[in-house]
This record gives structure tokens, C-alpha cells and sequence, in this order.
């Protein structure tokens, strides 16, 4: 029981990382009116100036959906308010949610510093109440911001019907065998995308990735600044280049870490997550079986490989009971998905799926609820909620069953445990349209952009870096030859080096740096 107990803890402080990094290799693993009014058209002028009352931070949670154990001087909380539709800025406005950690010095203070960790979907204020000590150098020079974009959390956060909808959803099989599969697969997804219309249909036209840009100009006009510094990890990576886009004048300091490639399909997307998430496991499975009789799942490759494949297989047809809930194939895939995001977290999925051999699937499920933002009452965040909803407005593709079909067949060869249609079941049947002015970039005229790519990426491999820096036209490539997802919160020397001499010092990048993770 102790090492369950740890293991849960460990699960714990790690799943900001986690439910922050976004992306994932299909519709289920967080890995984005009509149209025209969900994504703004033309240049937009400047953003009017509105307040934000700071005051106490006074609901922040904890990964696991408890208070912090006590409240931090230096965080503030605020709202601003932003128009539902750009199109009709003196229409129904919406509050976004917004945290500061003033800067603590010493030296003088450089301005704001605005995050957004990823997603999309992930709350930057509980995470930046959680996570602004591992920027501790950047704060003494920086208030750092974060903010629930649009559709998130606290800023009229997407829901798709209730508790019960959602333990459906994200317990369902993703590995079909069979058309049965097949159509219980489709016939789970077409009820949840129809939850999302039914309760939050109001909002799904307004979440996508433009508007959000949008309401990250007004907050950079109302913390008063002249220029957006940022910082944006994973899918914060294409908020930003959308930012860059659609401002390129009032670009500051630009860091965007873990970059998605905005221009992809649906498709290619899905199979080069694919690929990227079987490279991590190849690599998780090399790594556990090097010491003799260290890795709990098997004493090579191969035998821990089969392991893994005959529990997933057994799971399909008997899952485990956990208490009064079941850990499913689905959510045992979710759970391994979560843990390749890190290679800290390779030894506590080694623990979790030996146990789950063994019959025992606590760490598993505490693993995929962590990832799937599943709280310990049976509630939810609206990451799984805001995720499909941000992601399938961000893009006009509503795939054919043949193109789908094609997708899985082709992903499933690849890798047979993270293979399948992807996003493109969900945003197939997404009850809005969607638009794809979230997917082309172009940053023209706007100050360097840094951008850095790690080659043992699994969510945003690294070939979408070099695509990224080309479509800017302003990035600048650095390379990070490491495992896991994003590079900055690796704990890489030369990486922060880097990132600090340009954010503080404003010292741009030469052209071709590469870290290798020593």
C-alpha cells in the first residue's frame, strides 16, 4: 500500500505536466452560428484597454481538485472582459480569468510575461499557481500571467453534459478489432460530440484559436503593456503564432516551446503523433529493461512489449475492477500516453503497468484521470471538454467514414497501441463548423521568434519544428535533443541558458543552437 500511496503522489505533483502539455495521439489521449463568426476576419486594430481588479486568489485547486495547502502573497487573481464575438464588439461579453505572480526582484523589473502551458483546454491559472517556482529566474524580472482562454475553466468553460457522459466517454475503447468495435466506438463519440452542442452550443462557435489571440491582445493591453512577451508551451505554441500573425507589431519577447506545425491535416497530424508517441514507448521499453531485473514489465524488449499488448488485449475484454470503477483498455491507454510525456515519470508506468499485470490497476487509473482531468469526487475539468471544442473549431475538416477508415488502417500499422482515427471521429461529428484561419501563419514584420523543438517529442515531434520557424518567417530554431515534452521544464542547462539570455536580456538565439540532454 505505501508504494501505491507514493505512486498516487508522484501522480499527482506531475499531472500540472501533464494535463498541460496537451496534444496527444487521438481525440481521447489530451496527446483542436456559422464560421465566419467563430474566427474574426482581416487585421484587427488595436485592442481598447480594459481593467482586470486585482485581487486574492481565492479558488485555486491543486491537480487532484484540493485547495493549495496555503495561499501565496505574491498571486493575484482577476477578470477581464472580452466580447463573446469580434464581429459584434459592443455585443454579450465574457469574463476571462487571469493570475499574476509579481515580480520578486531583484533587478528591475522587465514587464509581464504571459503563458499559456498547452491544451488546448489546460487552466493557465491553476497551473501557473502550481508551476511559477520552476520559473523562478524569469519572475525576478517579470510579473508572469496566465489566463483560462476561452472556453476553459473559469472563462465559460465548455461542458459536455455531465459526470456520467464523461466517465463514457474517456473509458471507451480505442483499439477496435471488429466493425462492433467500430460502432460502439462511433456511436459513444456521436453521443458526447451531441452532449457538448446540447449544453454548451451557445459558446462553441466563439472558443477557437483566433478569438482566443484576440482576447490575449486586450490583455496585453490591460496590463499596459506596449509589446506581448510570452511564453507558450505545446499548444501554446500555436496560440502564439496565431498571436504573431495577427499582431506582429506588438510582438515582444517570443518563446514557443514544443511547437505545433498549425497547416497539418487532420490526417498527418494524427499519424505523425502516432509515430512520435510509439517512439517514446520504444524508447520508455529500452530504457526500463537496461538494468537486469529493475523493469517490473518484462526482462527485455520484446518480452515487455508482449506483456503490455496481452494486457491491453485483456483488458478490452475484462477490465479491472478499482474500487467500484473499472479500468478499461481506453483508459489504460490514456494512462501510458500521460506517463511517455516525461521521462520522469518512465519508472512510475513501468510500477503502474506491472501492477495492472498483476491485477491491479490503481496506478493506471489514477495515471489516466489525472491526464483526463477526472477529480477524486467524479467531476470533471473542462479539459476533455474544451480540448475537442477549441481544436475541431480551429479547423474546416469534417473527415468522410472512408477517410477515417483510412486513417486507422494506416495508423495501426504503425503503432497497433496508439493507432487510430484521431481527432478527425470527434470533429466529424462536431455540432459547429469550424474555420481554418487558426492554421495559417505567417509573422511577417514581427521581433524574433524563438522557437524550440525536442527531438524525442512524442505529442509535437520535432519535424514540426523547422515547419513552424519556416511559416513564421520570423522564428528562430533552437534544437533540444532530449526525450519528453517541451524542453524549458526539462530541467535542461543549456536550454534555460538559452531561453533566459533572450527573455531577460534580450539576446536572440544564434542561428542552428542545439542542446543535447546530458
Amino acid at each position: 500500500m505505501a508504494r501505491i500511496l507514493r505512486a498516487a503522489a508522484t501522480v499527482t505533483a506531475l499531472s500540472t505536466a501533464l494535463a498541460a502539455c496537451g496534444g496527444g495521439d487521438d481525440g481521447k489521449h489530451v496527446a483542436a452560428g456559422a464560421s465566419a463568426t467563430a474566427a474574426p476576419s482581416g487585421t484587427p486594430s488595436a485592442a481598447p484597454s480594459g481593467t482586470i481588479a486585482w485581487g486574492p486568489c481565492t479558488d485555486i485547486k491543486r491537480p487532484g481538485g484540493q485547495p493549495p495547502a496555503r495561499s501565496e502573497r505574491a498571486q493575484q487573481c482577476g477578470k477581464l472582459k472580452v466580447p463573446l464575438d469580434y464581429t459584434r464588439p459592443d455585443g454579450e461579453s465574457i469574463d476571462i480569468a487571469v493570475i499574476r505572480v509579481k515580480a520578486s526582484g531583484p533587478g528591475k523589473r522587465i514587464g509581464s510575461l504571459v503563458f499559456n502551458f498547452g491544451g488546448p483546454g489546460a487552466s493557465g491559472v491553476d497551473t501557473l499557481a502550481q508551476a511559477a517556482k520552476a520559473f523562478t529566474n524569469l519572475n525576478r524580472r517579470y510579473d508572469l500571467v496566465s489566463f483560462d482562454p476561452r472556453g476553459v475553466g473559469r472563462s465559460s468553460g465548455v461542458r459536455c453534459d455531465g459526470n456520467a457522459m464523461m466517465d463514457k466517454f474517456t473509458s471507451m475503447n480505442t483499439l477496435p478489432t471488429n466493425d462492433a468495435d467500430r460502432a460502439e466506438i462511433r456511436q459513444t463519440t456521436r453521443e458526447f460530440t451531441t452532449a457538448c452542442g446540447q449544453t454548451s452550443g451557445r459558446l462553441l462557435p466563439y472558443v477557437g484559436t483566433v478569438n482566443a489571440a484576440a482576447d490575449m491582445d486586450r490583455l496585453r493591453a490591460a496590463l499596459g503593456e506596449r509589446k506581448l512577451n510570452y511564453f507558450g508551451i505545446s499548444y501554446g505554441t500555436q496560440l502564439g503564432a496565431v498571436y504573431a500573425t495577427r499582431f506582429p507589431k506588438n510582438v515582444g519577447r517570443f518563446v514557443l516551446d514544443a511547437p505545433l506545425d498549425p497547416s497539418v491535416s487532420l490526417a498527418d497530424r494524427t499519424m505523425v503523433q502516432t509515430k512520435g508517441f510509439q517512439q517514446a514507448y520504444d524508447a520508455f521499453l529500452k530504457d526500463c529493461v537496461q538494468e537486469p531485473g529493475q523493469c517490473e514489465i518484462g526482462t527485455d524488449v520484446t518480452l515487455a512489449n508482449k506483456n503490455v499488448e496481452k494486457l491491453m488485449d485483456d483488458l478490452r475484454d475484462e477490465p479491472l475492477k478499482v474500487g467500484d470503477r473499472t479500468l478499461t483498455q481506453g483508459l489504460a491507454g490514456t494512462g501510458i500516453a500521460a506517463a511517455l510525456y516525461s521521462e520522469m515519470t518512465w519508472p512510475l508506468l513501468d510500477q503502474a503497468l506491472g501492477q495492472a499485470i498483476k491485477g491491479d490497476g490503481r496506478i493506471l487509473l489514477a495515471m489516466a484521470d489525472s491526464y483526463n482531468g477526472r477529480l477524486p469526487d467524479g467531476s470533471y475539468t473542462t479539459l476533455m471538454s474544451s480540448f475537442p471544442a477549441i481544436s475541431c473549431v480551429d479547423t474546416a475538416e469534417r473527415p468522410t467514414p472512408e477517410q477515417l477508415a483510412t486513417v486507422e488502417a494506416e495508423t495501426m500499422k504503425v503503432s497497433p497501441l496508439f493507432g487510430g482515427s484521431g481527432m478527425g471521429l470527434i470533429c466529424s461529428m462536431w455540432p459547429v463548423p469550424g474555420s481554418d484561419e487558426a492554421r495559417r501563419v505567417n509573422a511577417t514584420g514581427s521581433a524574433p521568434i524563438m522557437v524550440i523543438g525536442g527531438t524525442g517529442d512524442p505529442a509535437t515531434p520535432y519535424e514540426w519544428a523547422p515547419k513552424l520557424t519556416s511559416e513564421l518567417r520570423t522564428g528562430v530554431l533552437v534544437t533540444y535533443k532530449g526525450e519528453g515534452h517541451g524542453a524549458y521544464l526539462s530541467g535542461d542547462a543549456c536550454i534555460g541558458k538559452v531561453t533566459d539570455a533572450y527573455l531577460i536580456d534580450g539576446k536572440v538565439p544564434a542561428k542552428g543552437v542545439t542542446c543535447s540532454n546530458s
